[in-house]
């Protein structure tokens, strides 16, 4: 099977949508989001309605679960916490009651999908080689995908007799990845705040039966999802991140 996985759409109706035409046109078999489709944005209702019409299996996120309350957004920063209370104001219940079904974590087709990490699907950013270590350590399934750091990245750890240790890398677009054996961390980066550098929305090809993946970047109108979060209220630097891809 032939999957396309996004994560951390962020309200960013703009880049998702870029990214889903990408997905089209690639011909994929189903598509999986990682969580966070909320938070930061300026379309939360719009992006919930999409991914719950265009996605075959959705986990939640912090963000997700910060605005249906059940997590404290005191360790947010000014601006998320900021974005948070707005969203929470104004979301429609429809998308709130979509969120509140969510999990942080599942498997499907032998792949173990997680927000965050395997051992901390709500929190953890996996971003050095000990936080993969851990989470390769923790993961029943042979490949994961995770989100939540808004960097396309890969670690993995070589099957061998002796015990080895993990490497990795962060992932430009284009970047292939050969998975058909050892143990895979992959994380295809965020489709509405990438923070690696790149400001186009990202996100990931795998195939399940060669167990091959791609990385993807797509640009999208960038001005249009900043001029829609400055007219919501939304504080300016949320705005002007989205350029710069930080």
């Amino acid at each position: 099977m032939r999957v396309a996985a996004i994560s951390d759409i962020h309200a960013n109706r703009p880049a998702l949508e870029a990214a889903l035409e990408a997905i089209g046109e690639a011909g994929v078999d189903e598509v999986w989001c990682l969580g966070d489709l909320v938070g930061y944005g300026a379309e939360p209702d719009r992006c919930t309605e999409i991914v719950r019409e265009r996605c075959d299996l959705t986990l939640c996120g912090n963000h997700d679960l910060a605005v249906l309350g059940e997590i404290d957004v005191a360790t947010f920063s000014e601006t998320a916490r900021a974005a948070v209370e707005w969203t929470q104001a104004t979301a429609h219940e429809e998308t709130l009651a979509f969120l509140r079904g969510l999990s942080p974590d599942g498997s499907r087709a032998e792949v173990g999908l997680f927000h965050a990490s395997p051992r901390d699907p709500i929190w953890e950013y996996v971003l050095s080689l000990d936080q993969a270590e851990a989470g390769l350590d923790a993961m029943a399934e042979r490949v994961g995908l995770i989100g939540h750091s808004h960097v396309a990245l890969f670690f993995t750890r070589p099957a061998a007799k002796r015990p080895t240790y993990a490497h990795g890398a962060q992932a430009n677009d284009g970047a292939a990845i050969e998975a058909a054996s050892g143990r895979w961390l992959l994380n295809p980066g965020s489709v509405g705040q990438p923070r690696d550098g790149d400001p186009r929305a990202a996100w990931l090809e795998l195939d399940t039966e060669t167990w091959t993946a791609r990385y993807h970047r797509v640009p999208y109108d960038v001005e249009a999802a900043a001029a829609a979060i400055l007219a919501a209220g939304l504080p300016n630097p949320l705005a002007e991140r989205l350029a710069i891809g930080r």
